[in-house]
């Protein structure tokens, strides 16, 4: 007897989709072959008829099944995740020490791969390319550099293993929109500029940041970006202005901010107006097939804004299960003037998680929330402030073990899951299966009779992989408008 509430119809279609967010929830039986699987497994696909589910391991075992070689679901169950545990030591190693590792081959070797197998891994487990990883590494580690010594710009560029000043040059601008120099001039200031691309869609990016008229923790003023931020302990106020090929932020006691937090800084600011990954390649594989071409037409350099931080996404998810987009506004407004930070100029930093897990459902009901949505906030948010879901530390881990750890909340499914991943963690590879907005979308736009289910939204996204969470975004703008009720393209 499964002791779960999913139909036969349910886990086959999961199964069917090899949806790693229903791995320990069931278990695949195959009775042709005698063997049992987690519903994640890539092997071929079994017949409907020749399958059988169960709720463990041990009851597929004392069926007369054995464990996949493939899937491994014993270890799975274990909590041994064998690639996983490859990939961050090997992330780890990257992050730790990127000047290093020369070339890619080098990392290979070390964790004894071959090269096809080192991108899968970094594919799969932080939706990004081995290259790509060690290039934002080394990027890192330079600009921790820069801030921290007055060791020559060229010095840092080599230890960090760059082979050329140029090349350094190029990679900086890249991932921090920023020079070297720029960089380094803002060790001790409270103003700095990033630069914006030829392309960068100004007003569509100041229409999502103004997203939630009026916001309590950021508003927009014309082309001015104004926000409260959490930096570890500190509350500051940032002003961002968007003025042709720049964004000029100004930091509310800038000069008195430590290293971390000015890091910290930069990437939110990056991760906000969208500069923390390029749609280049993404328009250039759509724009390769005739069908998916009009997704990109109108709306070339689109990119993917994220919030402010992931506690600030998986509070924004939270309060955003199965209602309209206004209404989760409105319970976050109440949220944060109840229990939030005063900052500045009338503006709120969001309620940190300690501050929300002292709580207890009944403080939340008058605010509007369900008793069971209540709890799922309070929850998550105790389940970060003691370490069990540590958002934070995470940003440096696999989107696999993310993924587990926030499934793992009661209350967080897979929507909520991946609205996290997406929106708090900017990982381009996330599909919200189960989205209306999305689902309406498709149907649109691929003119299918019906809106699809889950499998049939899977199998229509992956034609976008590895870039199905900007293909969403795509989806929401180019053809919800006005959106449906509950589309996340305004959460």
């Amino acid at each position: 007897m499964l002791g779960m509430a999913l139909t036969r119809e349910t886990m086959l279609a999961r199964m069917l989709a090899s949806d790693p967010a229903y791995d320990g929830r069931f278990i695949t039986g195959v009775v042709s072959t005698g063997i049992y699987c987690l519903p994640s497994c890539k092997a071929r696909k079994p017949r409907p008829e020749n399958v059988v589910f169960h709720a463990t391991p041990d009851e597929a075992r004392a069926a007369g099944l054995r464990p996949c070689l493939r899937c491994r679901p014993d270890d799975f169950y274990l909590g041994y995740h064998a690639d996983e545990v490859l990939v961050e030591g090997l992330a780890s190693a990257l992050t730790l020490d990127p000047g290093s590792y020369r070339d890619l081959g080098a990392l290979a070797a070390m964790a004894g791969v071959s090269l096809s197998k080192l991108h899968d891994l970094f594919r799969k487990h932080y939706h990004t390319t081995p290259a790509d990883f060690l290039a934002r590494s080394r990027i890192r580690a330079a600009k921790r550099a820069l801030l921290t010594t007055e060791r020559p710009i060229t010095e840092i560029a080599f230890e960090v293993g760059f082979e050329s000043l140029s090349t350094f040059g190029s990679n900086f601008r890249k991932y921090s929109a920023m020079t070297p120099q720029a960089f380094r001039r803002w060790r001790t200031g409270p103003v700095f500029e990033l630069a914006l691309p030829g392309d960068y869609p100004r007003e569509v990016i100041l229409r999502a940041l103004a997203r939630d008229p009026p916001g309590p923790t950021a508003r927009v003023e014309g082309h001015v970006y104004t926000t409260a931020l959490r930096l570890g302990e500190a509350r500051v106020v940032v002003q961002v202005s968007l003025n042709g090929r720049t964004a000029r932020c100004a930091v509310s006691a800038g000069a008195g901010l430590e290293v971390g937090q000015r890091l910290e800084l930069h990437g939110r600011l990056l991760g906000l107006l969208g500069l923390h990954a390029d749609p280049l390649r993404f328009e250039a594989q759509v724009g390769r097939e005739a069908d998916l071409r009009p997704l990109i037409e109108d709306r070339r350099g689109l990119r993917f804004p994220l919030l402010t931080d992931p506690f600030d996404a998986l509070v924004w998810a939270i309060l955003g299960q199965q209602v309209s987009f206004a209404r989760a506004c409105t319970l976050r407004f109440r949220l944060v003037e109840r229990w939030g930070q005063p900052v500045a100029g009338g503006l709120y930093a969001l309620p940190s998680p300690e501050a929300l897990a002292r709580l207890g459902a009944a403080d939340l009901l008058p605010l509007g929330l369900t008793r069971a949505r209540a709890e799922t906030l309070i929850g998550a948010a105790l389940a970060v402030a003691d370490g069990r879901l540590p958002l934070a530390a995470l940003e440096a881990q696999s989107v696999t073990r993310i993924e587990r750890l926030l499934l793992a909340v009661r209350g967080i499914g897979p929507w909520t899951a991946h609205y996290v991943l997406m929106h708090g963690y900017g990982f381009p590879d996330c599909v919200p299966l189960g989205d209306s907005g999305l689902g309406e979308s498709l149907k649109r736009f691929f003119a299918l009779g019906t809106r699809p289910t889950h499998p049939e939204m899977a199998r229509l996204m992956r034609r976008f992989a590895p870039y199905r969470s900007l293909a969403t975004l795509r989806l929401w703008h180019h053809l919800t408008q006005p959106s449906p009720a509950g589309s996340q393209e305004n959460l």
